[in-house]
């Protein structure tokens, strides 16, 4: 989809009412919620696999994972308001604006249902718990995160920030 058409998309979803407000669709709140699962999976995954493999103790396996989805989270959302012409620089400024309470939302959710999963910090690379546990947590997380995005688009906040730079 070009730059063009994805204004025009993000135009219907949107209805303004009073106050200020606008309503913002379901699927833009999915849609904005799943490009930061993307990056927050990313490193999430990384962060787990680097920890389990590595042997570190389970504390410093989530403190890896929450960093690293960060870092790619971030990094996603700067590659594609990079892209529109601004700085490095500005484009962090966009991200950190856009992304960190989804993906400071979804590394609660994911994390939490990892530890809450008896068994699952302690299972290896090859064993189903390990990637179960993994998809069960970023699937949940998915699903919470998705109405706090709605309610933070509808606000001009979050992802609304990254609609500008497109």
């Amino acid at each position: 989809m070009d730059t063009h058409e994805h204004h025009q998309v993000n135009e219907h979803e949107h209805t303004v009412h009073d106050g200020g407000h606008t309503t913002t669709s379901w699927a833009m709140a999915a849609q904005a919620t799943l490009h930061c699962l993307t990056g927050c999976a990313i490193g999430e995954v990384l962060g787990m696999v680097i920890g389990t493999a590595a042997g570190f103790h389970n504390a410093g396996t989530i403190v890896l994972s929450i960093v690293l989805a960060f870092i790619f989270g971030y990094a996603l959302t700067m590659r594609g308001v990079i892209k529109s012409g601004l700085t490095v620089a500005a484009a962090f400024k966009v991200a950190l604006a856009a992304d960190t309470v989804s993906i400071a939302v979804m590394e609660i959710i994911d994390n939490t249902v990892v530890v809450a999963i008896p068994g699952a910090m302690d299972a290896q690379l090859d064993q189903w718990l390990f990637w179960g546990s993994l998809a069960l947590s970023l699937a949940l997380a998915f699903v919470v995160t998705t109405p706090v995005n709605r309610w933070m688009i509808s606000r001009g906040l979050g992802h609304a920030v990254v609609h500008g730079h497109h």
